[in-house]
């Protein structure tokens, strides 16, 4: 009983260890607790756990022999025999297989335990990989959120500009400030003095009075004008930069309710309340494959538990023929016979009222070959079925580590990409900024550089995440 209870406590010891080996490899701390959370919670994973622990109790089960069969029968009116009466018949049988059908029979229900296990284990990495796959995603919407944020605060410090150089055009274009509408009076005066001046025979220069009077005011016109034309447009750019703050708005509300839907999918993986807040670390690192990871080879795929399950099926399929096999030899059974027999009045026999003990072997006869051969032949298709399986699976495991291998170095390249782009962007935006200050650059060109890096910033965060998702998926593929 000792020895049955330390290999239980042996196997629990295992399965943890096995639970969390692959947790450490994550970076984010906050994951790895909801990693663990979803291990001791979700209902998928402890489903193959106890189908698991179902599976183990069935080895005793097939490795005992057939209950020993007792048969009593008394007689009501004592068998007369020449050696007394007989009062009881008792018989106790014992049936024995043929020998190696227990061993066979054992060796099957340990191959299906073991592939049960392996389906936890893939359960297990198969709830890893949906966690972080929906952290990232969660981690991709708040990251979009905040940026958006930024952005809403970049478009409100060039709508306070907007809002300067509209007042300062407002204010040139007063027509307190304009010279066009000078008295007459003043104009005579000036003239007058520039006439005495010329009859001393001073040096002679163009006067006000001199310019006429249609030019002068049409000068005025023009420069009211264009003042006028430079309000309404930095007017304009205002009005814009409030459309462009309005649609970022809009874009943050259905991110908040987009954030809601993938909570609700990431608590059901831990089995708690859909409404339960994540704490999702803001600072998500992009770690590189090893280099074992990244060549493709038959050899990857050994510890991969979708397929250790399938190799487990066909070895205790193997079994199972093999028992099949030996159920068509003949049971032995042994047992023995004990009458009661009381003594005889009659009986001058010197064994009177000895009880009777006999030996008994028992032999079954299989001539009834159809069915055995009919199992051997069931299980035969159900291995080829299963090495079928094996195939078909093995080759779509092959075609998921190309496609994750293909998002890896899409990922990885659009990472480099967009962060340079999004600092060159960056760069010129501040440029255009700064000029556009000093009425040298419109409100256009700064517009589309920021949503350019808008743009960039969004899909920086977005290859970030499927970097991590690739690195996760191969991970989960090859179980290593």
């Amino acid at each position: 009983m000792r020895k049955i209870k330390n290999k239980y406590i042996a196997i629990g010891i295992i399965i943890c260890i096995t639970l969390f080996q692959n947790v450490s490899v994550f970076s984010q701390d906050s994951l790895n607790y909801y990693l663990e959370m979803a291990v001791r919670n979700n209902p998928t994973v402890m489903q193959r756990f106890n189908e698991y622990q179902a599976a183990l109790q069935k080895i005793p089960q097939v490795n005992s022999l057939p209950d020993p069969q007792l048969e009593m029968g008394v007689f009501l009116s004592p068998m007369e025999l020449m050696a007394g009466n007989q009062v009881a018949d008792i018989k106790l049988m014992q049936m024995f297989p043929w020998f190696g059908t227990l061993k066979n029979a054992k060796d099957e229900m340990s191959l299906m335990a073991k592939a049960k296990y392996e389906a936890f284990v893939d359960a297990k990495l198969q709830v890893f990989y949906e966690v972080q796959s929906i952290g990232y995603d969660l981690y991709k919407i708040r990251r979009n959120m905040e940026i958006s944020q930024e952005n809403i605060a970049l478009l409100k410090t060039i709508e306070s500009l907007s809002v300067i150089k509209f007042k300062s055009a407002s204010i040139s274009g007063s027509p307190s400030s304009g010279g066009g509408n000078m008295p007459k009076s003043s104009a005579r005066s000036t003239g007058g003095s520039s006439a005495g001046m010329g009859g001393m025979g001073g040096n002679s220069t163009l006067s006000a009075s001199t310019i006429p009077a249609n030019v002068s005011g049409a000068g005025s016109a023009m420069s009211s004008s264009m003042s006028s034309a430079s309000a309404t447009s930095s007017l304009s750019d205002v009005y814009r930069i409030q459309m462009e703050i309005g649609d970022l708005e809009n874009s943050i509300a259905l991110l908040k309710n987009e954030e809601q839907v993938v909570l609700s999918k990431f608590n059901s993986r831990l089995n708690r309340s859909l409404t339960a807040p994540v704490l999702i670390s803001n600072l998500l690192t992009s770690e590189p494959l090893n280099i074992a990871y990244l060549s493709v080879a038959d050899s990857m795929f050994t510890r991969n538990p979708m397929l250790n399950m399938l190799r487990y099926d066909q070895q205790s399929l193997d079994a199972r023929k093999k028992m099949q096999k030996k159920m068509g030899l003949p049971m032995l059974g042994l047992g023995l016979n004990y009458s009661v027999i009381s003594k005889s009045g009659m009986s001058t026999s010197p064994m009177n009222g000895d009880d009777m003990i006999m030996p008994m072997l028992t032999v079954t006869l299989p001539v009834y070959r159809k069915k055995y051969k009919a199992m051997q032949t069931e299980t035969s298709f159900l291995k080829a079925a299963s090495e079928q399986n094996y195939q078909a699976t093995a080759n779509a495991l092959q075609t998921e580590y190309y496609e994750a291998l293909q998002l890896y170095y899409d990922a990885q390249r659009r990472m480099k990409l967009y962060e340079n782009q999004s600092k060159l962007a960056q760069k010129s935006l501040n440029i255009l900024i700064k000029t556009f200050s000093s009425s040298t650059t419109g409100m256009t060109d700064i517009l589309e550089i920021r949503q350019q890096l808008l743009a960039y910033e969004l899909n920086q965060v977005e290859a970030l995440v499927d970097f991590n998702k690739s690195v996760a998926w191969v991970k989960r593929l090859v179980n290593n």
